[in-house]
């Protein structure tokens, strides 16, 4: 095993204080082909439609405008950046200074939960030459076969260090963790995408589950892929995402006879909008739309993955 361990970095326009994350903003930013689809260009775009109806626009409102802002030609070149970028990272070792790990697995595989604790016992001993921060989801806390507070009896200095994450965690604060580590199948991995919406942390993903087309790496070298991974580096296979986005039909009185063709298809203007944006997500791998149990109920959608 003399390659570097390959991690999977998940790409989303923002800003962030992850170094690879930083490299795909300079690239995107910097290249002359792409100055005019920056975010705060898009921004002035958003606040030049919206007009009189700024007030009301919401966050996804803002976000929703901005992907349709782009033109096929900018989405193209975007791509092409981004493809670049990938080429570039995949034939080079990235070192990154990581201090804080995330732990992902199937919270309700009992197997996995105790190999999710061979791991955290792992990185949190003092045999490792960083004193890392692991985190694992917070049912952990009083699971039987995770057993933290076991853990902290065999060695008190695990105190402090061994922590725990939720969905808002990961939601809101991503920069809290500088690694992801995934015990289980391509489920697990979608999941972390999902999890983090805007900005996500390298991926290492162990193959644990029934499918293996993204997780590429034995959990049996658990222990050699980590060290190789943490001491000297990784190399970045970068994935984009997909933007969906749920539209709600908005009432008004003076489009009530229009059909429901007209009504999809039919121009928008500033004086009048046929839907508003709801919620919008960020995908790695598909969409799907599911009309929920009872067909009779419009609207009903499940959007998280399952594990």
């Amino acid at each position: 095993m003399n390659e570097a361990p390959r991690v999977i970095l998940i790409d989303e326009p923002s800003t962030t204080l992850c170094r690879v994350h930083t490299q795909v903003d300079i690239q995107r930013t910097s290249s002359p082909k792409l100055e005019n689809i920056r975010e705060e260009n898009n921004i002035k775009s958003v606040d030049k439609i919206s007009n009189g109806d700024k007030a009301s626009y919401s966050r996804e409102a803002v976000r929703a405008t901005q992907s349709r802002l782009l033109t096929k030609k900018q989405l193209s070149e975007m791509a092409m950046s981004v493809r670049s970028l990938a080429k570039t990272l995949g034939s080079l070792k990235v070192k990154l200074n990581i201090q804080a790990v995330f732990l992902l697995t199937k919270v309700h595989d009992q197997t996995l939960i105790r190999k999710t604790r061979d791991v955290a016992q792992w990185l949190l001993s003092p045999e490792r030459d960083v004193p890392y921060i692991v985190y694992v989801e917070n049912t952990m806390e009083h699971n039987k076969a995770f057993d933290a507070a076991g853990l902290l009896r065999e060695n008190p200095a695990f105190r402090g260090r061994l922590k725990y994450w939720d969905n808002d965690l990961a939601k809101r604060r991503p920069h809290t963790f500088d690694f992801v580590v995934t015990l289980g199948g391509d489920g697990t991995v979608l999941y972390a995408s999902w999890l983090f919406q805007r900005v996500v942390p390298p991926v290492l993903a162990f193959a644990l589950g029934s499918l293996g087309f993204l997780t590429k790496f034995d959990f049996n070298h658990y222990e050699e892929v980590l060290t190789k991974a943490l001491r000297d580096g990784v190399t970045i296979s970068l994935r984009l995402r997909l933007e969906g986005t749920i539209m709600r039909t908005q009432k008004n009185k003076e489009l009530e006879k229009r059909d429901l063709v007209e009504e999809l298809i039919g121009e928008e203007g500033d004086d009048h909008r046929t839907h508003r944006p709801e919620r919008t997500f960020e995908i790695l791998n598909d969409v799907v739309i599911d009309r929920g149990p009872n067909p009779s109920e419009f609207g009903r959608t499940n959007w998280e993955p399952q594990r």
